[in-house]
């Protein structure tokens, strides 16, 4: 099943970049879903195969791993970046499939605000994970995690204040109920990101 996607030369580099990027399409297509008020079965369906394809390759990665007596970098450290990157598409294919059961279909500003913040995040995650491959951009790796990290930090700060306003300016609590959900999913994506970013560093001080 899975053989057709592996490269003729085995690397556990080549499958990681090719996860990442599954992971800056989701959000690229999560930010300009919610930005435009396009969400619908149509969106979904396009998140869904965006999923699908980083869920492939992350089994790639596994059944790898348990075949490879030798690799870049700790056993452990491999698990858990192929898990985290697949966490990041699933949530947010979680989130837009929430949007849609929850009809939620208009622009919200709240959410278009976290998007950017998602997006940003995920390709600040794309940098430090393709910088692995040579370890003399370990300053472009660690910068780009200070980033994730900041933003990290950003968004606990706009989940807070939108659910402030939340609770003070809806009246219907089903709508609290829902939207809290998502804020919160959408916060939850960024932590992932910072999670990637902590993995990354490990690795690098483990090269070093």
């Amino acid at each position: 099943m899975f053989s057709k996607f592996l490269p003729k030369e085995f690397s556990f580099f080549d499958l990681f970049d090719r996860q990442v990027d599954c992971a800056v399409s989701a959000a690229a297509h999560f930010k300009n879903t919610v930005t435009t008020g396009a969400i619908d079965d149509s969106a979904l369906q396009k998140m869904r195969d965006i999923e699908h394809q980083g869920d492939e390759v992350a089994h790639i990665i596994i059944d790898q791993l348990n075949k490879t007596f030798i690799t870049p970098f700790d056993r452990e450290d491999i698990h858990a970046l192929a898990k985290e990157l697949d966490d990041v598409t699933d949530m947010l294919n979680t989130i837009m499939n929430r949007l849609v059961i929850y009809k939620l279909t208009r622009s919200n500003k709240n959410l278009v605000e976290f998007s950017t913040m998602i997006e940003d995040s995920v390709r600040a995650v794309s940098c430090t994970v393709k910088g692995l491959r040579n370890m003399k951009h370990s300053k472009a790796v660690n910068d780009s995690c200070v980033e994730i990290n900041r933003l990290e930090n950003v968004g606990d700060s706009a989940r807070d204040r939108v659910l402030a306003e939340l609770f003070e300016t809806e009246k219907d609590p089903i709508a609290v109920i829902k939207w809290k959900e998502v804020y919160q999913d959408a916060e939850t994506v960024l932590d992932i990101c910072e999670d990637i970013a902590h993995v990354v560093g490990s690795i690098i001080m483990k090269q070093a």
